[in-house]
């Protein structure tokens, strides 16, 4: 199987189900696939249960064995070779995570170690990865540290988690996650905990360390603001499934989904007035449960523009041109 030119990562039929209470199979991702080139920044958009922090777990092989079955292939380039991540051992893939590819979780308070201090965590790492010791591994930390905007990185090495402030311990899960160089970063909400300013800072220190190393960005998020600061494509999930696919510019501008279009309707600049005040436009119905999905198509119980098939058959994820696609019996007419 050969890789388009650039490709990174390359996840083909990704599916992942969840051992129920009574022991019966839920199915909560149904065959996603999505490829992310070299210096570029996908967004994987949805609202909450939609299945993007579980897409970008089941990348990183992260769910419970136990309880979670994963197929599919995930397939990341490392030194030009591609690699099915799925056909890993654990061991392997121990070695995979936090050097070629890496993760920003959404809450750093429960993602670092209270008890560690924060140089360790960053240290460890290296040590593991890259086999630094002694004064070339301090040296490491504190550049570590430097390079996403921590003053004075020597004494902050030797702060706890909770010495620092929500933005210092956000920049230091992203040194974690760049310490090692990695080709892929997956942010899952990295923002979500951050006031606006804090949240604007990260957002740019992202962009400059990407642009400056090449890296490919899977970035996970619920805001469509965020989505048109930084994102060079956009993935919205629906439901376990991707719905529709585009460039930034085009998916604003003309989206190919309905639920894409209540998803940009649902903006404030879109609220409409009514009885003497503006009043957003919430999407009806409540999201899908993985337990009892619709027949067809997911979204159209809570879809305006659905017809008789929609209750049917689900659409397939079909091209709109070279780099739109859209899984909508009614995309043409959006």
């Amino acid at each position: 199987m050969t890789e388009e030119a650039g490709t990174v990562l390359d996840v083909r039929g990704l599916r992942l189900d969840f051992a129920g209470p009574g022991g019966e199979a839920v199915r909560v991702l149904h065959g996603i696939d999505l490829h992310i080139r070299a210096g570029e920044t996908l967004a994987l958009v949805g609202e909450s249960g939609s299945g993007k922090s579980a897409a970008s777990l089941a990348v990183m092989r992260l769910h419970d064995p136990r309880t979670a079955r994963l197929a599919g292939e995930v397939r990341l380039v490392m030194d030009g070779t591609a690699q099915d991540l799925l056909a890993l051992s654990p061991r392997a893939m121990r070695r995979v995570r936090g050097h070629r590819a890496a993760m920003i979780f959404q809450e750093p308070m429960t993602s670092l170690n209270p008890v560690q201090r924060v140089g360790w965590q960053i240290a460890e790492s290296l040590t593991l990865h890259r086999g630094l010791r002694g004064v070339a591994l301090e040296d490491a930390v504190r550049e570590a540290l430097r390079e996403v905007g921590i003053p004075d990185p020597e004494r902050r090495a030797r702060a706890y988690p909770h010495e620092l402030s929500g933005g210092m311990r956000q920049r230091v899960l992203i040194a974690l996650a760049l310490a090692c160089d990695p080709s892929l970063l997956i942010a899952d909400e990295p923002t979500t905990a951050l006031d606006v300013t804090v949240q604007a800072q990260v957002l740019a220190l992202l962009g400059r360390i990407q642009r400056a190393r090449g890296m490919a960005v899977l970035f996970i998020t619920h805001s469509l603001a965020v989505v048109a600061e930084i994102a060079t494509r956009v993935a919205v999930m629906y439901a376990g499934r991707i719905v529709e696919e585009a460039p930034t510019a085009e998916l604003f501008s003309r989206p190919r989904h309905p639920y894409t279009l209540a998803l940009l309707r649902s903006l404030p600049e879109h609220a409409v007035a009514e009885g003497g005040r503006r009043r957003l436009r919430a999407i009806r119905g409540a999201p899908v449960d993985p337990r009892a999905p619709p027949p067809g198509c997911a979204f159209h119980p809570r879809c305006d523009w659905a017809v008789p098939p929609c209750g049917e058959a689900m659409p397939s994820l079909a091209a709109i041109d070279t780099a739109r696609a859209a899984r909508c019996f009614r995309s043409a007419d959006l």
